[in-house]
């Protein structure tokens, strides 16, 4: 790997994605591997006068604590955590997993403990909140694998991708805010989707490379019982370990009623993890340029060109319909030609068709008049 890309990557992160300042505290947080990016990003914290932290974590020896685990372990595991997060002022995330289903035969008890209140109060309600962050995966052969690529193509593709000019996205970006901030109702058309939701009065939020890395999505929620309706994702989507295929939800009045999947039992059961997780917190349209086809994971599949995702549990704060859960499972369809096709519409104009934006003040965003 050519020590001038992750330079520049690491760059990016400490620079642009979390502004670091002098004095100013940042856990980089490596799950699996990512040293070599941890090392560069040490060296760029320093020179602008932050002080860098690093935690590691093996997934097999987090699987292992987890098939153990209870709620006063736990909650202890937590503490310590919190304390440790509330001397931060800014978050690196850096996930480079080997086996996406490391965890996929934790028990649901188990998981329920850890997603509920560990990352609740370690991450949605302390880093997300107080801290400066951003979250991003490491390029290694598992994902290389899984998005059929050698080591080699896949590293070219993934820098292409995460160090774009994530400035000039931003700007591009304000006229599709503006009119997702004026619309009222969504009607999603495409192969086995029939869907209608309103998000009026929603906030809107773009997503130019301050949270994510790679980035390249605008998003919102729906008025939490609007969803009325169905939809089928045709990208495959791994969450808590497993991977599903060919989801399909159906809706009435916001709730999820039915939903189908290549592991359907196991669907349910996560759907069926509290009473929020039935219900949409956010809706998103992807759009970033180089990403073209699933990788099998969500930092990258939620932001492919000509695709929308929908998600069932918590809302955002920054755009917030209300719905609380402690899933967060962003779903992924794309709507490009190859992939069958498909229409949005906003208050009965269409937007985008067959993934490309149809108004004239949108087309800049369309991949073939993306200039890097």
């Amino acid at each position: 790997m050519q020590d001038l890309r992750l330079e520049k990557l690491a760059f990016i992160l400490t620079t642009y994605s979390c502004n670091i300042q002098k004095g100013e505290n940042v856990l980089i947080d490596l799950y699996d591997s990512g040293i070599e990016l941890a090392l560069a990003l040490v060296k760029n914290i320093y020179k602008v006068g932050g002080y860098p932290f690093v935690d590691f974590t093996d997934e097999r020896l987090k699987r292992c604590l987890l098939l153990g685990t209870n709620e006063e372990h736990i909650k202890l595991l937590t503490e310590f955590a919190v304390w440790k997060m509330s001397k931060m002022q800014a978050y690196i995330g850096i996930r480079g997993f080997k086996n996406i289903t490391q965890l996929s035969d934790v028990k649901d008890n188990k998981m329920l403990l850890y997603t509920s209140i560990y990352n609740q109060k370690v991450h949605s309600q302390l880093r997300v909140k107080k801290t400066k962050w951003v979250v991003l995966r490491y390029p290694n052969n598992s994902m290389a694998q899984l998005a059929g690529m050698s080591l080699e193509a896949f590293e070219d593709f993934y820098f292409k991708v995460c160090t774009l000019d994530y400035s000039k996205m931003s700007k591009l970006m304000d006229p599709l805010v503006e009119r997702m901030q004026n619309a009222c109702d969504v009607y999603i058309k495409g192969q086995g989707t029939d869907l209608k939701f309103s998000i009026k009065d929603i906030p809107v939020v773009k997503c130019a490379g301050v949270f994510n890395i790679p980035d390249g999505e605008v998003f919102t929620a729906p008025v939490k019982d609007s969803v009325n309706g169905v939809v089928t994702f045709n990208c495959p989507t791994v969450y808590q370990g497993t991977v599903f295929e060919n989801v399909k939800l159906k809706f009435k009045d916001g709730r999820i009623v039915e939903a189908t999947s290549s592991n359907t039992q196991r669907l349910n059961a996560i759907l069926d993890t509290d009473e929020g997780a039935r219900y949409i917190g956010e809706f998103s349209l992807g759009l970033n340029p180089f990403i073209n086809f699933p990788l099998k994971d969500i930092l990258f599949d939620e932001k492919i060109n000509g695709s929308f995702h929908l998600t069932p549990g918590q809302a955002y704060e920054t755009a917030d319909n209300g719905n609380r859960s402690s899933i967060h499972w962003d779903m992924v369809c794309i709507q490009r030609k190859e992939y069958g096709g498909g229409e949005i519409y906003f208050d009965g104009e269409l937007i985008r068709k067959d993934g490309d934006f149809v108004p004239e003040d949108l087309q800049v965003l369309n991949s073939a008049n993306w200039h890097m």
